[in-house]
């Protein structure tokens, strides 16, 4: 049986230890009360649950340190088996005395059960407890040993394996210096080789670098050169886009300049009529209140221009002012 079989088996009395305690405590409790109840004054009836719960908590304590003493291995003397069987006497006298009282036999007997049940629990619970402890302890040795001899079998095959080792590293070293001195022969052999492969390599690329600053001179002029022809065609492209755009504007500004004279013409044209007797077209009159807006007549000398009313005229002023003007004028066109 290993160490966790052991435990369990120790839990297990532990439960049923403590089942057993606490269903003799309860039962006991509801034996003895209506004992202690009958024979305490009226005004001291509540005070009958004390005198069992005082003894049970006795019994619980000894249950308790006895398991606690066992697991530990120790031993409380005399004191702890007095208070152990005090408790189960006293537990067993209230539980029967009613019984007893009333000559019910029966009644004995069937009280009697609890107590002398916990009495017997309590003492068969100690000697599992210290058979276990002793069967732990006696695992616990044996386990022991089997350890300091694994430990002491293992320190043995390490210091063989230690000085095993040692005469290998003897040998390792002995091999190593030898081999040392053929590989730093063959290294000072590799140096001058590569020593030699070195300057021929340096001979080679200086040769390389010099075709390579000819060949990147080359390349820098023919940049330069080429630079310098893309340069001067974006000035002819830029010179070509001036002159482009200084004949648009010069068409602009004339196209402008004829419309401007276009435009004043046909103002003196309609202006040219002077004042009239009756009201024009409105197409007409509109035309001339352009005229003269361009002009910058009077509103008065518009209205006899066009033969309409001042207040009229003076619409059509604001519409130019607006803006609007032109759009309706438009559009009447």
């Amino acid at each position: 049986m290993n160490t966790v079989q052991i435990r369990s088996a120790e839990r297990a009395l532990s439960v049923g230890t403590w089942l057993i305690v606490a269903g003799a405590m309860l039962y006991s409790i509801l034996t003895v009360t209506p004992l202690m109840a009958a024979h305490t004054p009226d005004g001291w009836k509540w005070t009958a649950p004390i005198l069992p719960l005082v003894v049970d908590a006795a019994v619980v304590i000894v249950v308790r340190l006895d398991s606690v003493l066992a697991r530990l291995g120790g031993d409380g003397g005399r004191w702890p088996v007095v208070l152990r069987w005090l408790t189960g006497c006293m537990t067993l006298a209230l539980n029967v005395t009613d019984s007893a009282l009333k000559k019910d036999l029966v009644g004995v007997a069937v009280h009697a059960v609890a107590p002398l049940l916990l009495i017997v629990t309590a003492e068969t619970g100690l000697a599992y407890r210290r058979a276990i402890t002793a069967a732990v302890t006696r695992l616990e040795a044996e386990q022991r040993a089997e350890r300091e001899a694994r430990e002491q079998a293992a320190r043995e095959r390490r210091e063989a394996a230690e000085a095993q080792a040692r005469q290998e590293r003897e040998h390792a070293a002995t091999e190593a210096r030898e081999q040392r001195e053929h590989e730093a022969r063959l290294a000072r052999e590799q140096t001058e080789r590569e020593e030699a492969a070195r300057r021929a390599e340096r001979a080679e690329r200086a040769e390389r670098e010099r075709a390579e600053r000819e060949a990147r001179e080359r390349r820098e002029q023919m940049r330069e050169q080429q630079q310098r022809e893309g340069e001067r065609l974006a000035r002819e492209a830029e010179q070509r886009r001036e002159a482009e755009r200084l004949a648009r504007e010069q068409a602009a500004r004339r196209q402008q300049q004829e419309a401007a004279e276009r435009e004043a013409r046909e103002r003196a044209e309609l202006l040219a009529g002077g004042p009239v007797n009756e009201k024009l077209p409105e197409r007409g009159a509109r035309q001339v209140v352009h005229a003269a807006f361009g002009e910058g007549l009077p509103v008065r000398a518009a209205a006899d221009l066009c033969g309409w009313s001042i207040g009229w005229v003076s619409a059509r002023y604001q519409e130019h002012r607006d803006g609007t003007g032109l759009a309706l004028e438009g559009a009447s066109s």
